[in-house]
């Protein structure tokens, strides 16, 4: 059985206790002539998953109706045909309702969501075609409890800046309960507000943008399948607020989960989504993310023709970025970014000449500590396969230097990565290099 997310998520919305929806479905039941004896502990078996029988699910539908002023069906109190997060189904405010439910499951910390496995097939594909097709949402108002305006929305996007910032320098292991606590207990009420049809597109491009950064941290302390969840509901919030651009910075996002997952044919098909559907909307930066992953993608598929095509399509577009007329979600894309990405795809095709030129050259550029860790490790590791034992273990140094203080697991894999391609090698310089990796693996996160 599946924990019922949303039930538990409406309980919290009414506030109302597991013993006092338990005496309302008894008063219920005895006005219809019937006698039952529910307690907290049935209301806990319906959280783990049980289905009440008869017209108890019935009986709960009218209650939350009638507490919370809005109609409620089986499904959205998690009571009808077996429904999962991870593919939106219904209207917006039905998915609003299982997003938020996903949050506080989150926050919670449910091993059942916080250890979801990965999705794939057609369910991983979903919510990209759903983006890119029709219909569109032709009015996302809403009447809720309170007044939502301009000033809400604001605050929504500074804490995105806030909690990027944050991401950036400590680690998404570290930056993620904060975020996914703001997500619970501030844009939730938010977005269950009132507001007009323009407020709201305006509101979920900025929870959009709170959303992808929970996304990036749970991509970054290693929970794939939550992660990928949280990058889907970015995506339906990019398609209610009507921003193109903004979805394909999502996109981008999910390209990147898919290159580290090894879904290599993936990759290549979001990213051609991405391009395709933000169209004339896509930023000169993205449109060069977006190139970038598909050469690394190809390039590890061993398709040398499309990954120098994509390598050129990159830096084309590299040359058209102007960052004062990038949204601030590509901010990501740095100087360097494209070369720190092209020396990956050359490294994967074997050609370490250019792929050490790209790699200092990204180096050489101005980046975010958690960037420089990542384009260090790059150099790093051409260094070592061209023979150049003594620099790379010099590069290495650096890189565990700009570690320090970030609590990640994506940099604790290449700091692993690096100390294996080290120990193959060899020589006091390995050993020193191995020594100095391991002080810092002994730290758990």
């Amino acid at each position: 059985m599946e924990p019922n997310t949303l039930l538990d998520a409406l309980l919290d919305e009414a506030g109302m206790s597991r013993a006092g929806l338990a005496a309302r479905v008894n008063s219920l039941t005895k006005s219809r002539g019937k006698a039952t004896r529910y307690d907290h502990a049935s209301v806990i078996r319906w959280l783990r998953g049980q289905r009440p029988r008869g017209a108890v699910p019935d009986m709960i539908c009218d209650i939350f109706t009638e507490q919370l002023g809005r109609p409620f069906s089986h499904d959205d109190i998690g009571m009808g045909e077996p429904l999962s997060v991870d593919v939106p189904r219904g209207g917006l405010a039905a998915f609003i309702d299982r997003s938020t439910a996903l949050w506080r499951a989150d926050e919670q910390q449910r091993s059942d969501v916080r250890e979801a496995s990965t999705i794939d097939g057609l369910a991983a594909v979903a919510p990209v075609w759903e983006w890119e097709n029709p219909p569109e949402d032709t009015d996302v108002s809403r009447e809720g409890t309170s007044h939502v305006g301009a000033p809400d929305i604001d605050v929504l996007r500074t804490a995105r800046t806030h909690y990027e910032q944050m991401y950036r320098k400590v680690g998404g292991v570290a930056a993620r309960d904060r975020i996914v606590r703001f997500l619970t207990g501030d844009v939730a009420p938010v977005l269950r507000g009132s507001y007009s049809d323009a407020v709201g597109r305006e509101l979920h491009r900025a929870v959009g943008g709170l959303v992808s950064i929970a996304g990036i941290c749970a991509y970054d302390s290693d929970a794939q399948g939550l992660a990928q969840r949280y990058f889907h509901q970015a995506l339906r919030l990019a398609k209610a607020s009507g921003d193109r651009s903004f979805g394909g910075y999502v996109i981008a996002l999910m390209v990147n989960q898919s290159v580290f997952l090894r879904e290599y044919r993936q990759a290549v098909a979001f990213a051609e989504a991405g391009l395709r559907t933000a169209g004339s909307h896509i930023s000169p930066a993205l449109a060069t993310d977006l190139y970038a992953m598909q050469a690394k993608a190809f390039a590890r598929m061993g398709d040398q023709i499309n990954a120098h095509r994509c390598m050129a399509l990159a830096e084309t577009a590299a040359g058209r970025i102007h960052p004062g007329d990038e949204p601030e979600e590509t901010g990501y894309v740095q100087p360097g970014l494209v070369e720190a990405h092209l020396a990956e795809a050359l490294i994967s095709l074997g050609d370490m000449s250019p792929a050490q030129e790209y790699a200092h050259e990204a180096v050489r550029s101005q980046a975010h500590a958690r960037g420089r860790v990542h384009r260090l490790a790059t150099l790093t590791n051409v260094q070592l396969r061209s023979g150049e034992n003594e620099q790379a273990a010099a590069t290495a140094a650096a890189m565990v230097r700009e570690a320090r203080g970030m609590e990640s697991q994506r940099l604790r894999d290449r700091l692993i990565s690096v100390r294996r391609s080290f120990a193959e090698h060899g020589g006091a310089a390995a050993r020193d290099t191995t020594e100095l990796i391991d002080e810092t693996l002994r730290l758990p996160l």
